[in-house]
């Protein structure tokens, strides 16, 4: 790993992303936050007294902070095109949080930005990032097992019962689980089908009148080349699809499996200002914030819930430990090294972009596509029919 060169980096947004990006902040030698900004004062606190640095008030004051190399765009949903605009203007590199942004014109604006200062931006769909989707992906292209007929992906959480703030469930303003989770897999699933959806299929499911946003959806996605992908997803904090993956959670570390239900009871009888509360009070700088988890021995790869790619010759499922290689004769497990700093591959896109000046794969333009593919699965799903894509574009590396 190139330590020559630090990124400093400026945070706009110290809610929960960051927080599951914070270990890979500190741990990557590469990187070095120098300044943030977030509405929460005691985030604000927290952070300069954590890093002995400035914060700011607003993002356009961020971004003028001197030196810096890249803003990471953190903030909700709907704000990441004006942020990702300002930081452009600026004349910042952007790591940007997924979804890109929640309409295909605000995406476009944020590429133009880029374009036009003659910055980078990557979006971090971090699960497509993991190593062990890296790999699968490396065995496809290989051709040893033949071209990718079919994607399986699957996934059961407690999304909707996790603490969140009135508009993230109000899906015009990127609430609800294709958004944000749908996001992640969408992702993962066009890497590894190549990237070219050709047309959509999908339903959504709302199912609690307290939290009126899509909790849950099935999509069946149609690639240019004739494979297909279904996906599933389902927020509602019943099954648990973790028992899929040996009881290791979405980051990597074993579960605790008395928690059942702990979700749900916690937000019962909570009101819209509460439940805000209690998110706030659970970020980082709030009062219940946790702190960075001490590195852990059993820490595994992260995951998003099961994912089976079946080629002509074999089927391939991500597992924590690597992946699965199910051919006609045999079965084994391709072990991938679980790498020191999580999310590693992030900071290296990232890197490689800044310093480099290498092109990032999960660029302004993939991410569009990955967006124009949610955007799909919410209006199949409300008019009841196919919908064609326009804006897809293939692997690049």
């Amino acid at each position: 790993m190139n330590t020559d060169r630090k990124l400093r980096i400026g945070v706009a947004g110290l809610g929960r992303a960051f927080t599951l990006m914070l270990p890979t902040f500190l741990a990557d030698p590469r990187v070095e936050l120098v300044a943030a900004t977030d509405p929460r004062r005691e985030a604000r606190d927290r952070f300069a007294a954590d890093f002995n640095a400035p914060t700011y008030d607003d993002v356009n004051a961020l971004c003028g902070h001197d030196g810096l190399d890249a803003v990471y765009v953190a903030t909700p949903h709907q704000m990441h095109a004006e942020h990702v605009r300002i930081a452009a203007e600026h004349g910042r590199h952007v790591l940007v949080e997924k979804p890109m942004a929640i309409s295909i014109p605000e995406c476009r604006q944020m590429i133009d930005a880029a374009e036009h200062a003659g910055t980078h931006i990557v979006v971090g769909h971090s699960h497509s990032f993991n190593a062990p989707v890296r790999r699968a992906r490396e065995l496809i292209a290989s051709g040893t097992f033949g071209a990718v007929r079919m994607i399986t992906g699957l996934n059961f959480t407690d999304y909707m019962y996790r603490p969140r703030r009135p508009e993230e469930m109000i899906t015009d303003q990127g609430g609800g689980v294709v958004f944000s989770q749908g996001a992640h897999q969408i992702d993962t699933a066009r890497l590894l089908g190549g990237g070219r959806v050709h047309s959509v299929r999908a339903m959504t499911g709302s199912w609690d009148p307290a939290r009126p946003t899509e909790g849950a959806y099935a999509a069946l996605l149609r690639f240019e080349d004739g494979a297909f992908a279904t996906l599933t997803y389902q927020g509602y904090g019943r099954f648990d699809s973790d028992e899929f993956t040996g009881w290791i959670g979405e980051m990597g570390l074993p579960k605790d499996r008395t928690s059942y239900g702990r979700a749900r009871r916690a937000l019962a009888g909570a009101d819209a200002a509460t439940e805000a509360n209690l998110k706030a009070a659970r970020n980082y700088g709030g009062a219940d914030y946790a702190g960075v988890p001490k590195p852990s021995p059993d820490r595994l790869h992260q995951h998003f819930g099961l994912m089976i790619v079946s080629c002509e010759r074999a089927d391939l499922r991500l597992t924590p430990e690597g992946v699965m290689i199910y051919g006609d004769d045999s079965v084994r497990l391709d072990k991938v090294a679980v790498p020191d700093v999580p999310r590693a591959e992030v900071i290296d896109e990232l890197y490689d972009a800044v310093v480099h000046g290498r092109a990032p794969p999960h660029d302004g333009n993939w991410a569009l596509g990955t967006l124009e593919v949610c955007l799909a699965v919410l209006c199949s799903a409300r008019e009841q029919r196919d919908i064609v894509l326009e804006h897809q574009i293939g692997i690049h590396s």
